[in-house]
Formats: structure tokens, sequence, C-alpha cells
């Protein structure tokens, strides 16, 4: 790996493990200090795998500090938008400079439509869309301030490139970050701020873990017609969280510099079949 953002600042949220833990490092090891962000406590009821904790969050920002770069946590949930601009506020303030934004934190909860319920349906909702909405809100000023222009990548979904069975909530989440990302690539193109989604298929990480399985299991007995449909094209199968990485710090970099307001696939071909 190269110095690709070397002096560059980046906020990832949902950082404590997972996706967001391996996007952070490794935009870590290409230069860049890292805003932390994650709620690191209890998740909704209806999410069926366990939370992150404070140890996690922790974790994270050694592995950061261990690339020799500088980190700073905090604990926020993104859907209370005055925390995480405080939060951001002050990170910011102290690091000097934000240029980068991953907006990695989201839920899933597998269900079939008819046992959704309004409780689920809305934390799905306040959690991908408005969390996501908050991310873009609380952030952006601070790279249009900069004057130097900026990456914003928000982490949608395979569900978020086609329809995926038994999670009707989670797909229109995704479906919205789809749209986020266009409308904020159009607005803040003028300040050279490039706006992009990200979609993963399968990838192996706590949240694929507690329950989850069990759950879409659950879910596929009730209408196994459905089941298989979107399989992938290539052998592995399921990616790991360093493989969604990549593309994230490609997107972040000035090696997609022409790139904005498009959304990126790194499923295996899933959202294509």
């Amino acid at each position: 790996m190269g110095q690709a953002l070397s002096g560059r600042v980046a906020l990832i949220t949902g950082a404590a493990r997972g996706q967001g833990r391996a996007h952070a490092v490794r935009l870590a090891a290409e230069g860049a200090d890292i805003i932390a962000v994650d709620l690191a406590g209890q998740l909704p009821s209806s999410v069926p795998y366990d939370s992150a904790t404070p140890a996690d969050l922790a974790e994270t920002a050694e592995l950061i500090g261990a690339k020799g770069r500088r980190v700073i946590t905090a604990v926020v949930d993104i859907r209370d938008l005055d925390a995480l601009k405080a939060a951001v506020d002050e990170a910011v303030g102290e690091l000097g400079r934000l240029d980068i934004v991953v907006a990695n934190a989201g839920i899933c909860s597998p269900a079939p439509w008819n046992r959704i319920t309004a409780e689920s349906f809305r934390d799905t909702i306040d959690t991908n869309v408005t969390g996501t909405w908050n991310t873009v809100m609380a952030s952006a000023q601070h790279i249009i301030d900069g004057g130097r222009g900026g990456s914003i990548i928000l982490i949608g979904s395979a569900a978020g490139v086609v329809m995926e069975p038994f999670m009707i909530h989670y797909v229109a989440s995704k479906h919205a970050v789809v749209g986020l990302a266009r409308g904020f690539a159009a607005e803040l193109g003028r300040h050279s701020i490039r706006v992009n989604s990200l979609h993963p298929g399968a990838v192996e990480s706590p949240m694929g873990g507690g329950q989850m399985r069990e759950a879409i299991h659950s879910a596929g007995e009730t209408y196994p017609y459905l089941r298989g449909l979107n399989r992938p094209l290539l052998p592995e199968g399921h990616a790991q969280p360093e493989d969604i990485a990549d593309a994230v710090a490609w997107l972040a970099s000035d090696q997609s510099k022409f790139v904005t307001g498009t959304q990126l696939s790194v499923d295996m071909g899933i959202s294509y079949c």
C-alpha cells in the first residue's frame, strides 16, 4: 500500500468493527487520519445480531494508531443529528480538516413482509436513510470550507441495486441511499466533492453473526420459491471486509477523481444476474 491519502482526514461511521473497521484501518494505511464514530451500544431490538461495544471501538483506534495515524473516536447514534454534528465539529477542530466521509453505519433485520413490524421498519429507515443523510449533513460543510474538494462514500448494498427477498425495509433503505448519493453528487459537485454509493454483496462480518443466519433461513422457509434469486457469479461466495475497503480506498483517492454520482457494486455479480 502507498500513501495515496497522506495529509487527509476521513470520517467513518459504524467504525467499531466489521466493514467500518476495515475501511478505517485501510484509509489509515493510505495515510489518512481518522474520525471513527460508532453507536458502540445497544442496537434496536429487531436487529438479530450482537451490538458493537466501546471495547470494539477502542480496538479499532488501536489498529489505526498502529498505522502511525491520528485517530479520534466518538460514541454517537447517527440518528441524532445534533450529537453527530457536535462530535464531527469537535474532531475536525482538533484534526484541522475533513476530506473523506464514509457513511457506513447501518442495520439489517430479515423478515417476511407480514412479520416486519412498524418499529422494525422505522428503525431501519431511521438508521440507514436518515442516519446516512445526517452523516453528510454533519460533515459536508467542513469539506466545503477546506476548499480542496473531497470524496463522500455512502455504503449501500446489493439490495440497493436489485430486489433481495425477505427484507423489504432494508431494500427500501438501500435504494434510498442511491438517491441520496445522486442528489448530493449533483449539488456538491461545484465544490469538487464527489459522492458515490458503494454496494457490497455478502460480507463475512459481525452483521452475519448472532441470529442473523437463522433469521434469513426462517424468512426463506415462508416462501422457498424466492430462495437463491441472488447468486454470485464468482466461486468465493462471500467477501471479506477488507475486500470492500479496497473499493472504499479507491473511491477516496484521486485515482477516482472523475467518478461521481455512480453506484459501484462489489458483490461478485449478484446484482447483474
